[in-house]
């Protein structure tokens, strides 16, 4: 009896993975911002968002190395303010939003940096470019429940790209010499997750 009671205990162990602790939320695009900004003429930043952000995060407590997170962006969804802008950005001067509609990253490693900080190291593809890059993500809550039954966790996050590593080349050279886009990109991202109450 105590020998099957045994097996059965181990059975349970092995049908149950350690990843159980993960869940997933849902990235909620009303309630998140993905913006950047970029260096015009020299002498100011020049700040836009991409309005449709979509994605999914599982997220393992227990182990935040066991996370996963995967984000898409809708190319044709930017706005700098400024429709002509909107509209060069869109060409294949810049995104080529034609060809190339969306903007991905998948993680490949999550680790926790301090108290509410990670560290999100994945694949970044921009105009069907894939490279590498890190996440800093200074502040990431605990769960709150809202008011209609479901469950709300906020993440903010900062990354800095060289457009160039992505093949978004367009420039125009300053009479006074420089150039009228900056190469850096700082990006930030204020992410609201959510998952129902049962998942």
């Amino acid at each position: 009896g105590n020998q099957m009671k045994a097996f059965g205990a181990l059975l349970l162990t092995v049908a149950v993975p350690a990843t159980s602790w993960a869940t997933t939320w849902d990235i909620d695009g009303s309630h998140t911002t993905v913006s950047f900004k970029v260096r015009h003429m020299m002498v100011t930043d020049v700040r836009g968002e991409f309005g449709k952000v979509e994605g999914k995060v599982d997220i393992n407590d227990k182990d935040l190395s066991k996370s996963n997170v995967d984000v898409t962006i809708d190319v044709g969804s930017v706005n700098t303010r400024d429709e002509k802008r909107d509209g060069h950005l869109k060409s294949p001067d810049f995104f080529d939003a034609a060809k190339h509609s969306k903007i991905t990253f998948k993680s490949t490693k999550v680790a926790s940096a301090g108290k509410g900080k990670l560290k999100v190291t994945g694949n970044l593809t921009i105009k069907g470019v894939t490279k590498k890059v890190t996440l800093d993500v200074s502040e990431f809550t605990k769960e709150i429940k809202g008011p209609w039954g479901s469950y709300h966790r906020g993440a903010t996050a900062t990354t800095t790209i060289d457009r160039k590593d992505f093949g978004i080349t367009w420039n125009k050279n300053l009479d006074a010499g420089g150039l009228l886009v900056g190469n850096e990109v700082k990006i930030m991202l204020d992410v609201e997750l959510v998952r129902k109450a049962n998942s």
